[in-house]
């Protein structure tokens, strides 16, 4: 097996980068929003998906919000 695009963190657990943003939703609480998007990962298995809070993935990963920032209207 290859092991170029492999990532292993510090307790020797496989990191999964995010790719891109394929959706992005607004979840309603009772009395907040939380703007939530949905992030497909570059696993060996083929794609997975996770829904992750807009605000702290855009902190860790702000290139991914750069692309579409012109081309959404959300």
């Amino acid at each position: 097996m290859p092991l170029e695009g492999i990532h292993v963190d510090d307790k020797l657990q496989f990191v999964e980068e995010p790719v891109e943003i394929i959706e992005r939703e607004i979840k309603r609480l009772k009395r907040s929003w939380i703007p939530l998007v949905k992030v497909r990962g570059n696993s060996r298995r083929g794609p997975e998906f996770t829904w992750e809070r807009k605000d702290s993935f855009k902190q860790k990963y702000p290139q991914l919000f750069t692309n579409r920032a012109l081309s959404s209207t959300t």
